[in-house]
């Protein structure tokens, strides 16, 4: 079966938990809805009805990442008329362990009404591997029921359903009233609550439903052994961030508060070591550490503060690789891909195993996020804590990660069974030419070389920090990789030149003109004259389609704008771009893009996807979704710190005691802007830049700040 649309369903999340249902709150069996938690659905049905009939849903709203309110009227109660007067309204809260649901019936009324309410609840206890797959397993048996309980037993999860008796609050006469709850059990197997419920006028009536899922580890008197691969756990304190305040655009200020709850709701902690948080990948899919996607999510972060990227540090440092094995691709010095408790079912035959190191560039972003949370302040004994995983990253960058010993790092997969494709794009047609053709394997990307190039100068300024050899090698190899890059990758089209999206397995580049270009701005790799063409490139309609970066040209024969790898646009692509562009001096295609991504957050309710259709927005195209994005994404969510970190024109280095900030004119439609809430070297940090340009900053951060407008 196809995998389950998500764009039209509602999430509440409070990793590692995520409850989808319809905008009318309902959460109906079949498609991806459901309660969601340690890689089961762990409740597919909680439907309400009142005298056996659904109330009309008249709207719904996020409150947070992890709350919504859905509200609906019962018609066939109350005033005679065209007025809905019996209101249904339903508040569900996700929690680390389940949700909670507050549901309360609100008689408008002039006189009395009595109705029987009821909830049906059922669980298929469905691995979310069968989830994903579309699968509709029957229901599990109810294991306990009865009274104001129901429970299912998975084995390894335990779910429970406590509904508690209905309250009623007269408002005329101040008085409660309680109702209590009955149960049944359906024909179908599903458990039944229901209230007899008689509603005075101008008078409520609620109830509350706590749904709550343990592992049998913990649902016992037993504790399981921790391991690498053991679930993740709650982040009990967040990513550790102050409040962010923006004033500035309203669509620009809904973007960021929403993005920054999200990011926060996503947080989860290493079990090996509780206080050490990361961000897990997004959702519903991938509640875990997610090497390339947790590392970019704190990096684009970092203005935000640097104890995110320390927990992501310290989480993936424990899992980096010490053999090597190309049934898990592992080798010396690697930085993982991808945990999970059980073997996933993507790739070939077998799946995924549960440590999975298949990746070409997470260990070279490990390096660089590093390398940037020190810039950012990270304090100088967390920095040197790293610097033997440091040391091993490097290792296996400029050794290891090349795979034929042609100067260049590729990727093949030598088991059988994972994933064909080893950059960010991932999927099996990802790396084509402009006729369509798949590229052979083993594939050199270029942004891969480009990370490498970054973390090779990065690691060389932090081994050289720190009194550890080898910075010198680090640059000569940095600058070799520079040279033979700007012999190999270039090519060009109609529209100009630009470095090929990769080399295939006969070291043909492959000449389409893709978003991986805006990766390698900013790195190092190209000098000020190569900037600019890859920035003009870039510029062209057949990338910019006026809401983000296209992941592949409109020009090419296989382009699609619904294919996930082959014409989406995916935010996080384009911030890292729009990224690059304002490192490397190129504001005005840089707001161009951040301008277009903000044009799409209004469609999204301000929630990013992971990804989203490459419509053409120049020629009056709507925003369309990509039906099986996952939402909220991490790096997703992040992009909206990179428009702000862009538009601020943020450049720290404490280790040199500076800071500089430099709003670009390009930005000045944004402008009034002012942000507070950053943080720069444990210290907070308000930006403001006024309609002029004129800039001011408040920080009591050790660095001499230093502003203009570029």
């Amino acid at each position: 079966m196809p995998q389950p649309f998500l764009h039209e369903l509602v999430s509440c999340v409070h990793a590692p938990a995520v409850a989808l249902s319809d905008p009318d709150g309902q959460i109906r069996p079949g498609g991806v809805q459901g309660v969601l938690l340690h890689d089961r659905r762990a409740l597919s049905t909680l439907l309400v009805d009142v005298n056996g009939v659904e109330p009309t849903p008249v709207g719904h709203a996020l409150q947070d990442a992890a709350t919504a309110q859905f509200v609906s009227v019962a018609r066939d109660l109350g005033d005679p008329g065209a007025d809905s007067t019996v209101r249904v309204e339903r508040e569900r809260r996700a929690h680390p362990d389940g949700i909670e649901e507050n549901l309360t019936l609100v008689n408008a009324a002039r006189t009395a009404v009595e109705c029987v309410v009821r909830v049906r609840a059922g669980s298929d206890l469905a691995a979310m591997d069968d989830v994903r797959r579309g699968g509709r397993p029957g229901l599990a048996p109810l294991a306990v029921a009865g009274s104001g309980t129901c429970a299912w037993d998975g084995g390894d999860v335990r779910v429970t359903l406590v509904a508690a008796d209905g309250g009623q609050a007269d408002s005329q006469t101040g008085t409660d009233e309680l109702t209590p709850v009955a149960y049944e059990t359906d024909a179908e197997g599903h458990a039944v609550f229901a209230w007899r419920v008689r509603l005075p006028a101008r008078s409520r009536w609620s109830t509350t439903l706590r749904l709550t899922v343990e592992e049998a580890a913990t649902a016992g008197t037993g504790t399981a052994a921790v391991t690498a691969t053991s679930a993740f756990l709650p982040a009990a304190g967040g990513p550790g961030w102050s409040e962010v305040d923006v004033s500035g655009p309203a669509d620009l200020v809904r973007l960021v508060d929403r993005s920054v709850e999200d990011l926060a709701a996503l947080a989860l902690a290493d079990p090996m070591a509780p206080d050490d948080v990361f961000l897990a990948a997004g959702s519903p899919w991938f509640f875990t550490l997610f090497g390339r996607d947790s590392l970019w999510a704190a990096r684009l972060t970092l203005p935000l503060g640097t104890d995110l990227a320390r927990g992501t540090l310290r989480t993936l440092a424990r899992r980096q690789g010490t053999r090597t094995d190309p049934d898990t691709a592992e080798a010396p010095g690697k930085i993982l891909h991808e945990v999970r408790q059980d073997n996933l079912a993507v790739g070939g035959p077998g799946g995924l195993p549960p440590l999975y190191f298949g990746t070409i560039d997470a260990t070279a972003l490990w390096i660089s996020l590093l390398h940037d949370a020190w810039r950012w302040g990270m304090p100088t004994e967390e920095v040197a804590e790293f610097l033997d995983p440091l040391e091993a990253a490097l290792g296996w960058l400029t050794g290891d990660a090349d795979a034929d010993g042609d100067g260049f790092l590729e990727y093949i997969d030598e088991s059988g069974h994972g994933l064909a494709n080893q950059g960010w794009k991932d999927s099996n047609d990802s790396i084509q030419f402009p006729d369509g053709t798949i590229a052979d394997p083993s594939i050199a990307l270029s942004e891969a070389q480009a990370y490498a190039h970054e973390a090779a100068i990065g690691g060389a300024a932090l081994l050289e920090a720190f009194g550890r050899p080898g910075a010198d090698r680090l640059r000569d190899w940095a600058e070799a990789m520079r040279e033979r890059f700007r012999t190999t990758f270039w090519v060009s089209d109609r529209r100009g030149s630009f470095p090929a999206i990769a080399l295939d397995g006969a070291k043909r580049p492959v000449d389409t003109a893709t978003s991986n270009l805006g990766h390698l701005l900013g790195t190092g790799l190209l000098n000020p004259e190569e900037s600019s063409r890859v920035a003009a490139r870039m510029a062209e309609s057949d990338l910019d389609s006026g809401y983000g970066l296209r992941t592949m040209s409109a020009d090419a024969a296989g382009f699609n704008p619904l294919g996930y790898h082959s014409g989406s646009v995916w935010p996080h692509d384009t911030a890292i771009g729009l990224l690059g562009l304002s490192r490397a001096g190129h504001h005005r295609v840089a707001a161009s893009l951040a301008f277009g991504l903000l044009r799409t957050a209004p469609d999204f309710a301000y929630r990013l996807p992971e990804l989203f259709a490459g419509t053409d927005a120049h020629a009056g195209d709507p925003v369309l979704a990509y039906p099986a994005s996952c939402r909220p994404q991490a790096w997703s969510a992040a992009a909206s710190v990179v428009m702000l970190t862009a538009a601020l024109g943020l450049e720290p280095d404490v280790p040199n005691g500076t800071l500089r900030v430099a709003p670009a004119a390009d930005f000045a439609q944004w402008w009034p802007l002012r942000v507070s809430g950053l943080r720069i070297a444990g210290h907070s940090l308000a930006v403001a830049v006024d309609a002029t340009g004129q800039v001011e900053v408040q920080t009591s951060a050790p660095v001499k700040v230093e502003t203009r407008k570029v």
